[in-house]
């Protein structure tokens, strides 16, 4: 019988089987197992049955879902895999042991209470880089650590050397109310609102919690509305999912104005 061991800092959080059908996984609460913390979309990733094994698949989240730390658009389970969501951890058993389920719940019920979690929205920066050069490295058909290549080509070592540098990117306040006059989006991910976890914190009375959220992926960001009542704009324009956000950009939410721009 199939199983999913959620886990956060070591810790078991909770048990489900896999025999009561498909698994959604996110931070909104319709999700079977339900992570709330802004490193994970509302509706993150999913697990389901396919003709003969379990498969996970991406549901298009911002910080990506990591099997066995490799990044994975859709990609079949073996027992004992790892499944890496924002920063907790789902153990993929595939068949069950008398001895490891009932470690598992001498350690912590599985109907217990989900402890508050800390207030990190993003996955740590050091972790999801080495994440990012292993499913780089994969993708190009290198080993993750591989030293040595034998005989790589001149013109991938002139593209590897032409790569764009990372750039952080800024956000200035031109009008409203927020906590600060300047933010630099150093994280993978940033949140817009009045909530105690936002980056961003939007000051007034009916302000939204959470209003809108910039990712970063590929040396690019992202904003993207969260809110109904809190309407998205960039250079007047109004935003209704998400927009690649450019140098000199103006972005309008929740009564706030600011510029984007990158950290030179």
């Amino acid at each position: 019988m199939a199983k999913l061991y959620l886990t956060f800092e070591g810790k078991t959080l909770k048990e489900v089987s896999l025999a009561q059908g498909d698994v959604t996984i996110g931070r909104l609460p319709d999700n079977l197992i339900q992570i709330d913390n802004l490193a994970v979309s509302g509706h993150h990733a999913h697990i389901y049955w396919d003709t003969d094994h379990y498969v996970v698949e991406d549901k298009g989240s911002l910080n990506g879902t990591y099997v066995n730390e490799q990044r994975v658009t859709a990609t079949t389970l073996k027992d004992g895999d790892h499944i890496l969501v924002g920063k907790h951890k789902l153990e993929f058993k595939d068949a069950w042991h008398e001895d490891t389920p009932a470690e598992a719940t001498q350690q912590q019920p599985a109907m217990s209470a989900v402890p508050t979690m800390h207030a990190t929205m993003v996955l740590d920066t050091k972790k999801a880089k080495e994440m990012m050069a292993a499913a780089k490295a994969a993708q190009a058909g290198a080993p993750a650590g591989s030293s040595a290549p034998t005989q790589v080509p001149q013109t991938a070592i002139a593209q590897t050397t032409a790569a764009p540098r990372d750039r952080t990117g800024t956000l200035t306040v031109l009008a409203g109310k927020t906590d600060q006059p300047q933010y630099v989006l150093t994280g993978k991910l940033t949140v817009i609102g009045k909530s105690e976890m936002a980056s961003i914190k939007i000051k007034g009375w009916f302000a939204p919690q959470v209003a809108a959220m910039i990712s970063k992926r590929d040396n690019k960001y992202f904003i993207a509305s969260q809110d109904k009542g809190a309407k998205l704009k960039v250079n007047n324009e109004n935003v209704a999912k998400e927009h690649d956000l450019q140098e000199n950009d103006v972005i309008d939410v929740a009564g706030i104005k600011m510029t984007f721009g990158y950290n030179e």
